[in-house]
Parts: structure tokens; sequence; C-alpha cells
């Protein structure tokens, strides 16, 4: 049998291959062969042309699938800044490089240095668009940036030319420092510098630092160096002594919680001023993680809906600070039982242990700042900085101290620990049986003495949830007599004994809430102000039984009480003040400077009296 078809003699585009030829051969093989489609009949034309037509066409949801599809811009590359004047948190940087474009004193080289996320290589990109401004109006290095500058589009995405980024942590060897050198000599091509930005230069190697180091100490005169590093300890002295550096600052918490505001404004979302509070504080000075955490939580809500504090306290893994001040001032007052059961409500609802931890570090933080600075000094709502501002005042600053330690040590047990919670609790009940216990320096006189450790969970009975050893151990052995607690004869009395006992919570809710109607001892009837915790009479009644060792009657139910502990100290405080108004010398001050206010009023203490020194010159020449 021939391989050659013999109904295939002539080729398919032979015009005078016979009709019957054609006719007889296969359909399907016609396209294979090359030979030109059989015309339809017209009814099939045009089934086959809408047939064809049919799926050019998009589907109705072709083209909003499309929209939704786009590319996403996170918050944190939007409102990347785009001026310096766009830069917050560092003015100090922006004002040294105004004056000294200003001056024509421009360095060969830059040194930012900073933690992650408060604009290093934002700040070096500005710094390669200043260096080489050129606009209509402004030829010369400017820090006076435009969005029509020729070169600036180009080098803030990173695509110019004259502007080479290197990242200095995937580009550590000699060879990479090699190129920049040979390219180095060779003038720009475009624009007035050629500016070389090196990010995380810190992780080049030594040889390639050395290889650097001749170049960097005599550029040539149309060659910038700008480096960026977080661990500018890492950074050989060499090369920082032929920088100019600057430290990026971290971004204080005010200023960044107003740049979220503006930025969630932009976005056309609602979110509370707690919850923007909470992400700064997550940040930690940094814009980028805070813009990124406001990126996240501002999916939280629908379009219009309000962001809540909740909400983010959730997306954060955090515990509620208000809950975490109560545990604080559980474990300070050595109450363990009640300690351990708000662990593990905060623990059931999702806090993280080692946040827990962290938390009552700042806390024990914030005490001891308030002790010493004030209340405004903890930069924390006004309600709870008066809470840890009480608390503080009523701790020692060694015990304080001691606290932060033994918190430090448990930080590092949670982390280390198989079941985190578990070393919380621990933590809790060491920390609330040595809250109390003396400290060096008592435990020493007391030995001395032979008398008994004031506190401590030992003196406490059984709601201080632990035991003793070594010296307090042989001191409780001995038959002293604990000395009765008197009962506290008036209502003042009754708050400073709340205040000795480190009850802060309670001391600031019966300043707040309590306006006395009778008093005696053992029995309490007053007023209760709107907003008053609903256990508060309880509360009371059953620490005062606790410490005096008696039944107390606490009543709610009086009418017509007098006024507040707060009240009764803005009422003096205010008669103390327009006292000092009244004053001759004070009003002709405040008219001798108009415009002038009166601040905080102080009563200086009464200077004292040391005694007099014996002239021993004069004593020597009477005899």
């Amino acid at each position: 049998m021939s391989d050659i078809d013999p109904s295939l003699e002539g080729p398919p585009w032979d015009e005078d291959a016979p009709e019957a030829e054609a006719e007889e051969r296969d359909p399907n093989t016609d396209d294979m062969f090359g030979a030109p489609p059989v015309a339809p009949e017209p009814a099939k034309e045009v089934a086959l042309a809408e047939a064809a037509v049919a799926p050019a066409k998009a589907p109705p949801t072709a083209e909003p699938a499309e929209a939704d599809g786009e590319a996403y811009t996170v918050l944190a590359r939007k409102y990347r800044p785009r001026t310096f004047e766009d830069l917050i948190g560092q003015e100090a940087m922006v004002r040294t490089l105004t004056n000294a474009f200003a001056t024509g004193r421009i360095a060969h080289a830059f040194m930012l240095t900073g933690v992650r996320g408060v604009g290093k290589t934002t700040t070096a990109r500005l710094l390669a668009r200043a260096l080489n401004n050129e606009t209509d109006l402004i030829d010369r290095p400017s820090l006076e940036l435009t969005a029509h500058g020729r070169h600036d589009a180009a080098i803030m995405a990173g695509q110019h030319m004259d502007v080479m980024e290197m990242d200095a942590a995937s580009h550590t060897g000699v060879n990479d420092i090699r190129d920049i050198l040979e390219s180095v000599r060779y003038a720009p091509v475009e624009a007035r510098y050629k500016v070389y930005v090196l990010d995380e230069v810190h992780m080049l190697s030594t040889q390639a630092f050395n290889a650097l180091l001749k170049t960097l100490e005599e550029p040539p005169p149309h060659a910038k160096f700008i480096f960026a590093t977080t661990e500018i300890r890492k950074v050989p002295v060499t090369i920082l002594s032929r920088c100019q550096r600057f430290d990026l600052r971290r971004v204080e918490p005010e200023i960044l919680v107003e740049h979220l505001d503006r930025v969630a404004g932009r976005e056309g979302m609602k979110i509370d001023q707690e919850a923007l509070a909470l992400i700064a504080r997550a940040a930690e000075g940094s814009v980028r993680d805070g813009l990124s955490l406001l990126d996240q939580a501002l999916v939280q809500a629908e379009r219009g809906e309000t962001v809540k504090a909740e909400t983010v306290r959730d997306m954060l893994g955090l515990a509620d600070r208000t809950q975490t001040i109560a545990l604080f001032e559980a474990v300070m007052a050595g109450r363990t039982p009640e300690a351990l059961e708000l662990f593990r409500t905060l623990y059931g609802y999702g806090a993280d242990p080692v946040q827990v931890t962290n938390d009552l570090l700042e806390h024990c933080h914030a005490a001891s700042v308030a002790k010493m600075l004030g209340p405004n000094a903890t930069r924390l709502p006004n309600d709870q900085a008066q809470k840890l501002a009480a608390l503080g005042a009523v701790i020692s600053a060694g015990t304080l101290s001691r606290v932060w330690q033994m918190l430090l040590k448990a930080l590092d047990e949670v982390r280390r620990a198989p079941n985190p919670a578990d070393a919380v609790e621990m933590a809790i009940v060491r920390l609330a049986y040595a809250a109390d216990l003396p400290g060096p320096e008592e435990a020493l006189k007391a030995l001395r003495d032979g008398e008994p450790f004031g506190g401590g969970p030992a003196s406490r009975g059984p709601s201080g949830g632990g035991g003793g050893g070594g010296a307090s151990a042989q001191l409780a052995a001995r038959p002293v007599a604990a000395p009765a607690m008197p009962d506290p004869q008036s209502f003042e009395q009754v708050v400073a004994l709340i205040g000795e006992k480190r009850e802060v919570g309670l001391q600031m809710d019966v300043e707040r809430f309590v306006r006395p109607v009778a008093f005696k001892p053992g029995a309490i009837t007053y007023e209760s102000v709107d907003g008053a915790p609903i256990d508060l009479a309880r509360k009371l009644s059953s620490r005062l039984k606790e410490w005096t060792g008696r039944t107390w009657l606490i009543a709610a139910n009086g009418q017509g009480g007098g006024e507040t502990m707060i009240e009764v100290d803005r009422r003096k405080r205010a008669t103390e003040r327009a006292e000092v108004e009244a004053d001759p010398f004070v009003k002709a001050i405040m008219e001798a400077f108009p415009g002038a206010k009166l601040g905080e009023i102080r009563t200086i203490a009464a200077p004292v009296e040391l005694p007099a020194i014996p002239d021993e010159a004069g004593a020597d020449d009477e005899d």
C-alpha cells in the first residue's frame, strides 16, 4: 500500500483540482493541510458569528471584579512623607538640615540611626531629593521640596540612575562595595550629585567597611553618601567619625495619636481616642508600625461605624488596663486569692500572660515615676494616672524597686515556661508575699531589736497565701502579741486607714463617691454619688472588718450627706488660691505682667535651723 493517497496528488491550493476530489477529502483534515475553510451557509454563518462574539463579551460582573481586585496601598506607604514638613517627631533633625542647606555647609556623608519605622529610609530619599532639587524656580540643594521636581518621582520610586539604593543586609561583601567605589569616580548623568543610600549599613563585613574608608574620607565633589542603621553600635567608629550623624527619635505617643487620627479621618473612618492610644502604645514610637496597626484596626468595623477600644484591645491581645491596675493593687496589698482570680479572669478573656506581666512592669514604673514627678509624668489617662500615683504615694521607693526586679525575673520565667499562665500565677504569689516585707535595713534593725517583721502575708493570716522562712520564721516563733489596731474615730481616719493598707482603688472610690451622713465606730451612713460602684458598701465593710476585727455596718441609703473628700479638697484649694490672688504683692506682680496667670500653688517647707557650731579658734584663744 502506498503512503501517498491518490486523492492528494495535487497541492491543496491547486485551482485545477477536480471538484469531486475536494469533496472526497476528510473535512476534519482540511485545516491540517492548510486548505481554506468551506464557506458556511448563511444561517450557519450568522450563528457562528454570534458564537464568536459571545465569549468576547465580558460578563456583567467582570468589570466590578476588576475594580475590587485593584492593588490596595497600605497606609504605611500611602502616607509616607513627601516633604520634610511631613516628618513627624523629627524637628531637631529638620532644623539642623535646614540651617546646613541654607548656609551651604552640606556634609558629604550622613548617618541616620533609630528604631524601625521612624523614617530612616524615607529621610534618606528626601535627602537625595533635596541634594538634587531642581525645578523651574530652584536650581540648588534645598529642602523646599515640591511635587514638580525634575528628579523627584524617579528618586522616590527608587529608579533614578544617579541615586543608588543598596540593602547592605543582602550585599555584605567587599565586592559589592567595590562596585560602588568604581562607579563613584564618574560624574552623574542627569542629577547634580550621585547619591549612594546604604540601608542597614551595620551588616557590612569588616573588609567592606575598610574598603569604604578611603573613599568616604576623600569623596569626589559630586558624590554623597547616606547610611541608615538600627544598630549604630555595630558601625565602626572610623565610619562614624566621617559622617554627620542624626539620631531619629521615637515619636511621642501624643504626636503619634494625632497623626493616626488625621490618617483615619482622611480614610473616612472613625476610631476611638482610647483605641488610638492603644495603637500608639503598641507601636512603641514607630510610625510605620502605628500605621500598620491602624490599617488592621480600620477593617474591624464597617464603613461609617466607629472602631471601639475593646475591638482594638482584642486585636492586639491586650488586657484591659483598668483590670491590670486592679491586679497590681491586689498584688501590692498582698491579697493573693483576689489577685489570682483577677489574673484568671483576664486570661479567660484571652489576655496574653507575657503582656500581663509587661503591664505589671509598666504599672510599677508608672507608680515610681508618679511618686517622684506627679501623675502627669505617667502619660496615662487621668483616672489611671491618679490611681497609680496614689499607689506610689503609699509605697516606699525601695519596695517599688524590689517589685520591679522581681517582675523582670518573672517576665523571663513567663517567656521560658512551658505554661506561661502558671508562671504568672507563681509570680503573683511571690510578689504578694514579698510586697510588704521590710527592706534589708528594716530587717536588720528588727533582728537587732528582737521585734517582729512588720507587714508581709504572715501577719495577715490565711488571706496572704504564703509562708515564711529563714529569719522571719524564727521571729514568728517568738510569743510576741500583735498589737490590736484601734478603731477609726472619724470618717477621715477611715480614709487614712484605707490609704495605709494600700487599697488605692477603694480609697479613690470612697473619696469620690461617699458623702458622709453619720459616723460612729462600727457604723457609717452615707449618701452615694452618681456613678459609685454597686459593691462599694460591701467592699468597705469587708475591709474594715478584716483590719479592725469587728463588724462594720455600712449603709448607703442616707440623704443630705456632706461633701465628699474630693469636694472638700477642691474647696480648700479654691480658698487657698483666692487668698493668694488677693494678696497685695501677688496683685502687684499680676498687674506688672499683663496676661500672666497664677500657676500651681505650693507650700514651701520652713527652713531647718541648724545648731550653732562653736568657734574652736575662739575657744583656743580664751585658753
